[in-house]
């Protein structure tokens, strides 16, 4: 039987290697193939500066917001001067590797930090909410931001299993949201609960209304937190790696979901991932974050195909089955490691926070913080010597 076990655990260590892998491969071709059908020159485009009012004003604006957590080794500044725009209907996609601050200004964005340790110091978050209203979510009232919160703002977590309570059926964690912000009765809300777990592609919802999470598979549970997410057709969508804990095929049907519903429901969508392949899939624009700034941001085709910024050079040329950059020569190539580790973000260095692990740094790096420089083409550069880096 131990011989027998032994077999099974190192079968089941295999599947799981072959299915990171088979997502790692197909990542590193949907950027591939965005690159190889974007590859003819594009007629550039420059920075849209939205009006202050009407139907073109962004949905979420955000300004040099700071979250900092005090903690007994010192204060640690996770975000440290965001500031981005998402228009109405737009996908706006955050990328960077763990640590760099990109959930956490989410939950800054839903107040959902814990506040024993964590607290927004500074920055505007301009929401335009359903009514046309735009207000401040940073000075917003607790009782303000229950009103906000799966009404006009609604957010879709990395792990199903646990954002779901256990304790409670699906059917009636999806009618919580309507009864509390539509004032539904509850048979009216059960019947909302059936019609939206019809919308996510779930069969059988007059029976799976009264399933249990655990009842579900992983791929369900996922499209049960899109359901809820979605029961009040919310203005914005903040999706945190929703489509981490999926295999690929689960992850496609996710996305195709997600889409559909953006065209049918007209929303704006914050996605936050780690996965490129996912943002060629899904995003007009991309913000790329490093140690709680953003580093490089502009439209998805120039961002992932002509990239200014090393540190997302490092990061294309991390994804298997990607072309590397920086005139390297393509075919197989073992696999990339940006060198280095991420700094300590309670002892900040006073320059460009990339400046130890980047070959093309200068002293002027190190000396100080540069900022986002506009480097033509819709896209923008925290570098000095972005010109080089592109060349």
């Amino acid at each position: 039987m131990d011989t027998q076990g032994g077999v099974l655990q190192a079968l089941a260590r295999q599947a799981r290697f072959l299915t990171t892998a088979l997502r790692r491969l197909a990542a590193g071709a949907r950027i591939f193939q965005l690159g190889h059908r974007m590859g003819d020159p594009m007629q550039e485009t420059e920075f849209v500066t939205m009006p202050d009012s009407g139907a073109g004003y962004p949905v979420l604006r955000v300004r040099n917001l700071k979250t900092y957590f005090d903690t007994d080794r010192g204060l640690v500044k996770s975000v440290d001067g965001v500031s981005f725009d998402i228009a109405p209907g737009e996908t706006l996609a955050v990328v960077g590797e763990s640590g760099s601050g990109k959930s956490v200004t989410s939950l800054s964005i839903m107040a959902l930090l814990d506040k024993a340790h964590g607290k927004v110091v500074d920055g505007v978050m301009a929401f335009r909410s359903k009514d046309g209203r735009t207000q401040d979510l940073r000075v917003a009232s607790e009782a303000e931001m229950r009103k906000i919160r799966g009404n006009d703002i609604s957010m879709i977590f990395q792990e199903p299993m646990t954002s779901l309570n256990p304790v409670f059926t699906v059917g009636d964690q999806i009618a919580e949201s309507v009864v509390l912000h539509q004032k539904l009765s509850r048979p009216a809300a059960r019947k909302a609960a059936i019609d939206m777990l019809k919308v996510v592609g779930i069969s059988a919802a007059e029976k799976r209304v009264d399933d249990y999470p655990h009842q579900m598979s992983g791929g369900m549970r996922q499209r049960v937190m899109v359901a809820m997410a979605l029961s009040c057709r919310p203005t914005l969508l903040i999706a945190d790696e929703p489509t981490t804990a999926l295999d690929v095929t689960i992850q496609a049907q996710i996305l195709d979901l997600m889409k559909r519903l953006q065209r049918e429901i007209g929303m704006s969508i914050l996605f936050i991932t780690h996965d490129l392949g996912v943002v060629a899939e899904v995003a007009e624009r991309v913000a790329v974050m490093y140690g709680g700034l953003i580093v490089e941001e502009g439209d998805v085709v120039s961002v992932l195909t002509r990239p200014k910024h090393p540190y997302t050079i490092g990061l294309l040329n991390s994804v298997p089955g990607a072309r590397r950059r920086s005139g390297e020569e393509e075919g197989p190539k073992r696999l990339y490691a940006i060198p280095g580790n991420v700094p300590d973000p309670r002892n900040r260095p006073a320059g460009c926070l990339f400046a130890a692990r980047c070959t093309h740094a200068i002293d002027a790096c190190r000396a100080e913080m540069p900022p986002l420089l506009d480097t033509g083409g819709g896209q923008a550069a925290r570098c000095i010597r972005w010109q080089e880096v592109a060349s």
